[in-house]
């Protein structure tokens, strides 16, 4: 990299009702560096690009290895992980903004709280009793535990979220995270016995049928879980439930 310094424009904000508004940073340029150790930096020294001491930029992080998905954020206009965007990869300046789809907190900071409350309403967790010794559980196909594995790496960053035109603010849509979570634990042999309560979580207003299949989910995924496939597959699976329900009460 020729450039001795690393440009940044970041967008900030105060708080969800402050003004927006954008401060150039001038950072001095090492080998290896990420956006979290360049954000780093102006925490530990907060001058911006004009000379003038500044408030600390605020972010989210926790496991600095694409793991938690906290440090979500747009760069250069992508949904990813700071952790994992490496400054000699990145065209400069660099443009850093939050998560439009979520509430703000601060700066570069926002609350994904909405991603966790759809975990609860899909109950994506398998129900049993840990207080004695149950011996060992079923075991799965090794097929079906592969593909399974792909499903459990999501990490709940919110990209797949930001990629999604159904999913925002004003939307109900609980978006394609939470529901492919519902494959995974609907697959599993013992969380299966609340599989149906895991698909009517899905089929009423915010659920499945929301999505547009636009695909983006698939794309902006870290990942690179199947997302789409989740989501058609259990549209088929909502649909034998409902029929199968119909059926029931003649």
């Amino acid at each position: 990299m020729s450039e001795q310094f690393i440009r940044l424009i970041i967008e900030r904000q105060d708080g969800p009702d402050a003004s927006q508004y954008t401060e150039e940073f001038k950072i001095p340029y090492r080998k290896n560096m990420n956006v979290i150790s360049v954000l780093m930096e102006i925490q530990k020294n907060p001058i911006n690009a004009k000379g003038l001491r500044t408030t600390p930029v605020i972010w989210d992080c926790n496991c600095l290895e694409e793991v938690c998905g906290a440090c979500s954020m747009l760069i250069n206009g992508t949904a990813r992980q700071a952790c994992t965007a490496l400054i000699d990869k990145l065209e400069q300046p660099i443009r850093l903004a939050p998560l439009s789809s979520f509430p703000l907190v601060r700066d570069l900071m926002v609350d994904r709280q909405v991603m966790f409350d759809s975990l609860k309403k899909v109950k994506a967790w398998i129900p049993i009793d840990g207080t004695y010794d149950l011996g060992p559980g079923p075991r799965m196909a090794e097929r079906e535990r592969q593909w399974a594995y792909e499903l459990s790496k999501c990490m709940t960053c919110g990209c797949c979220m930001e990629a999604c035109p159904n999913f925002n603010q004003r939307s109900p849509f609980m978006g394609p995270a939470p529901i492919n979570q519902v494959r995974l634990f609907n697959t599993h042999p013992t969380g299966e016995m609340n599989k149906e309560e895991r698909l009517e979580s899905i089929m009423g207003v915010g659920g499945i049928t929301d999505c547009g299949n636009s695909q983006n989910c698939v794309k902006a995924c870290p990942k690179e879980i199947p997302l789409t496939t989740s989501l058609a597959d259990l549209n088929k699976q909502t649909t034998k439930y409902a029929i199968k329900n119909w059926f029931s009460k003649e």
